[in-house]
């Protein structure tokens, strides 16, 4: 049962949701709206030493390298 990340196309609401079944009807908590988008998800990885996104990108949002002097 994995948990999806929605976006609301009727008031813009990001929310996830736990989905039981690949045919279940999802609504927007907020406005209980039913077209609504699946989003792509970041997966990311704890280590002991720091959180390193599987994307590849630092996180940071100023460089996409995994290894810059701003962000480690």
């Amino acid at each position: 049962m994995p948990i999806y990340e929605y976006k609301c196309a009727k008031c813009d609401e990001e929310f996830e949701a736990l989905v039981f079944r690949a045919d279940e009807e999802i609504a927007c908590p907020q406005c209980k709206g039913d077209r609504v988008k699946r989003l792509m998800s970041v997966c990311g990885f704890k280590s002991s030493e720091s959180y390193t996104p599987s994307s590849g990108s630092s996180g940071c949002g100023t460089c996409s390298s995994t290894n810059c002097s701003t962000c480690h």
